[in-house]
């Protein structure tokens, strides 16, 4: 049986549904604003999150107010197929196409989690999966020029932290030495698959090589494969994993070689059946997963905790608390392995 079908015929009651604002300034050095969907029918209340990242996307929809018709009796999948059916974004465009993935996964997360509410059982029950402590990096850009700062100050907080990092051409030689000695970088982002926005990276053999010397045990994602840099990273392969890429299996399918393993998204697959597919998908395929976050402010990234602790609680999940987002992350946050906390009922991480 298909990991979706196990779900898809929970009824679902729709009576209403809020947005909630929310922001927070992140080490990234821009401020994160994500809404908050409260989807509400027979007096119980299903949470999901809003992680397009264009504030003037949440400003429009906050504004606006609840205009979509969600009311009703429905199934999770008869309600999945009406949102298909709708546009999410009736005031403006969004700025990004991929945008309408997010929200969508918003909207479904919020139906899944209240059916299940309604159900009066919680997600891995329903899914006969056992909940397990997932292991989980902490992604981070450093500041230009860049510096060890960012890095020694969490790791005087927090010894056992590991790091997936966004190397860059200001990246020298004596940093990358630094970062090696700390010993706690576990995977690189080359930011090869991005165009037009303020994290792209170009394709630069010189940082490619570096990278890929120094830390002969991290794995590489996304990286911009020319014929330059193909050939140099040619002995990696194993690996090399995506992220940017992956909004479906047939994404995985086009990628230019087999992966091993994989960035799986759940805002960017952009809904509930397709995400469970692709994990079937990946299982049936040997390629194994880690999950990644998208700066989730809310209840949005503990289900991708939840998620991770069912499909691939062992990998470099990039899902750390969104505590560790902050400019100064507070002393006192979970360290890596979570332990299972799934709520009682529901689509939530305690």
């Amino acid at each position: 049986m298909a990991t979706w079908d196990l779900l898809a015929d929970l009824p679902l009651r729709v009576d209403a549904y809020a947005l909630e604002g929310r922001q927070q300034d992140v080490s990234s050095a821009f401020t994160r604003k994500s809404t908050t969907i409260h989807l509400r029918g027979d007096g119980e209340e299903g949470l999901g999150e809003d992680v397009v990242y264009e504030a003037s996307d949440h400003d429009a929809q906050q504004a606006a107010g609840p205009l979509l018709e969600l009311g009703g009796d429905w199934t999770l999948r008869s309600f999945c197929d009406h949102m298909a059916g709708l546009d999410l974004f009736p005031t403006k465009p969004p700025e990004r196409e991929v945008s309408r993935r997010y929200r969508t996964w918003a909207f479904e997360s919020a139906a899944l989690d209240l059916a299940l509410r309604q159900a009066g059982a919680p997600l891995h029950a329903v899914l006969g999966r056992e909940p397990r402590p997932v292991t989980f990096v902490v992604s981070l850009r450093l500041d230009e020029p860049p510096t060890l700062g960012p890095i020694t100050r969490r790791l005087d907080r927090y010894p056992s932290l590991r790091f997936k990092l966004d190397p860059t051409s200001s990246w020298t030689e004596e940093l990358i030495a630094d970062l090696v000695a700390t010993g706690a970088v576990d995977s690189v982002d080359m930011k090869g698959m991005y165009a037009g926005t303020v994290v792209d990276q170009p394709a630069d053999p010189v940082l490619y090589r570096r990278v890929a010397e120094a830390f002969p045990e991290a794995w590489i994602e996304d990286p911009k494969l020319t014929a330059e840099t193909d050939a140099l990273l040619a002995e990696h392969r194993h690996r090399i994993t995506w992220d940017a890429p992956i909004h479906s299996i047939e994404d995985i399918e086009a990628l230019p070689f087999p992966p091993k393993m994989v960035n799986v998204k759940p805002s960017r697959v952009g809904g509930v059946k397709g995400l469970l597919d692709t994990y079937d998908f990946c299982d049936r395929q040997g390629i194994r997963m880690y999950g990644g976050g998208q700066f989730e402010l809310g209840v949005g990234r503990g289900q991708i905790q939840y998620l991770a602790s069912l499909f691939h609680p062992d990998t470099p999940n990039d899902t750390s608390p969104s505590g560790f987002h902050a400019v100064d992350p507070p002393p006192g946050l979970p360290t890596s392995p979570l332990p299972p906390a799934p709520a009682a009922v529901g689509f939530r991480w305690s």
